[in-house]
Order: C-alpha cells, then sequence, then structure tokens
C-alpha cells in the first residue's frame, strides 16, 4: 500500500525520492524538507513579550526579523536551555522564514515517497498533527514535520 495522505505534499518534490534535513530533539529524530531549509545557524535570540511559550523570540537574520519556534516546547516536552550548541534550522512556510530550534543536525538523507508512513489513528492527537508521516532511514524512525501546521495549530493545554 502506498501512502496517499495529502499532507504529504508538504513533502512533494520532483521524482519519487524525497531529501530531508534531519535533526534530533531530545532522543527522537525529525526531519523536513531539504528544499524548505534556507540555513541552519544560531545566535542570540531577542526575546518579545506576550507569545506562546514555544516562540523564544527572533533572530536577526542579515536585517530580517526571523521568529524562533522551540521545537521541544511546542511539543510539549518543557523549554528548551539553549546553549552553543543548540542550532536553527531557517525554513520558508508559506512564504515566511523561521526558525526551529532543535538540539542538533544529524544529516541529510534521502528515500522513496511510498516508504512514508502514515501516523497510526489510534496515537493521532493535536501534538501530533505538527507530524505528516513516519519513515525509516538505516534502522532510524524520522518523523516528518509538517511545516504548516507547526505555526498554524493551537497548542493543546496539558491536562
Amino acid at each position: 500500500m502506498t501512502w496517499q495522505d495529502p499532507k504529504i505534499e508538504a513533502f512533494d518534490s520532483v521524482g519519487p525520492v524525497l531529501q530531508c534535513v534531519t535533526f534530533a530533539v531530545g532522543r527522537d529524530q525529525y526531519g523536513v524538507q531539504v528544499l524548505a531549509v534556507h540555513e541552519i545557524k544560531w545566535s542570540e535570540v531577542r526575546f518579545l513579550p506576550g507569545q506562546p511559550d514555544y516562540v523564544r523570540g527572533v533572530l536577526n537574520l542579515r536585517g530580517l526579523m526571523v521568529p524562533i519556534i522551540d521545537l521541544r516546547c511546542r511539543f510539549g516536552q518543557g523549554v528548551t536551555q539553549a546553549t552553543p550548541l543548540h542550532v536553527a534550522i531557517i525554513v520558508e512556510i508559506e512564504g515566511w522564514r523561521v526558525g526551529m530550534l532543535v538540539d542538533r543536525v544529524l544529516d541529510i538523507v534521502a528515500f522513496d515517497r511510498r516508504d512514508v508512513h502514515p501516523i497510526p489513528p489510534v496515537i493521532q492527537g493535536s501534538r501530533l498533527a505538527f507530524l505528516s508521516g513516519l519513515v525509516i532511514v538505516e534502522g532510524a524512525m524520522i518523523a516528518l514535520i509538517d511545516l504548516p501546521n507547526l505555526v498554524s495549530m493551537p497548542v493543546a493545554q496539558a491536562a
């Protein structure tokens, strides 16, 4: 059975092979399509009051103010205590540049789009709506980030 979920369109590229930048948040591995990534960097972030907890502030990227999303916090795992070892992956989401604070970048991987598995319906929830699918590459399970949902979905309140 092949992957038919329309959310995979966020990962569409020419041909059957998808390429993703993979990164870690804690012990978990995630990926975003390489074509969405503009650069990877880290520098001081300027805090802005009144933002959701997962928005760490803005980073000045050559005069462009880029909001930085703490993925650990966005995924409901607490706030990242950022160090110089952490990085921000700057991606484009629907015409806007957004930074994702991650623990470390791992690799660039390629895989056949038919190898992407849907998120099992039994475990789907508001926090998993940030994911468009799962793929196993060289024995590692990588959760694919649905970039538009990452910035548009409200955060579920902890019970």
